[in-house]
């Protein structure tokens, strides 16, 4: 008999190991310091009170860039467009932008851009997208 309750103390103590808490590892949803950089070059700031107003300039210039818009969500302020990317036209370039009204008279525009299924973390088209926007809003306002 203390056989068996020797084996039951070993075996309810190895039941009791097994059903410890995880040890709390590195927090996976915490952003990186990469994507904090990267969405800084996405994501800009305008003075501009109307959210329809930026949602019709992202429109004009996503279709001056040659993008064909997918979607257009005015009441959630969302925006995807794809196009055949330069210069062979075979890869794809897919954006999704989010318009929303930060302040009182400010909208912040988000940009996300996909060549070939893999995100796009260099500056430049970024760059070169919020250049066009900031002429298209100078010429709306004019």
């Amino acid at each position: 008999m203390t056989r068996t309750r020797a084996v039951a103390t070993v075996l309810l103590a190895l039941l009791l190991a097994a059903c410890e808490a995880p040890k709390p590892g590195p927090d996976i949803l915490a952003p990186t310091e990469e994507q904090t950089k990267v969405r800084s070059y996405q994501t800009r700031t305008f003075d501009i009170a109307e959210r329809q107003v930026a949602m019709r300039a992202v429109l004009g210039v996503l279709q001056d860039l040659g993008f064909i818009v997918e979607r257009a969500n005015e009441p959630l302020g969302l925006i995807t467009a794809a196009r055949f990317a330069e210069p062979n036209y075979n890869d794809i370039v897919a954006v999704t932008v989010t318009v929303r009204a930060v302040t009182a008279g400010q909208t912040m525009i988000r940009v996300n851009a996909i060549h070939n299924n893999r995100p796009v973390v260099e500056p430049e088209p970024y760059q070169r997208f919020f250049a066009a926007l900031e002429k298209s809003l100078l010429l709306t306002r004019s």
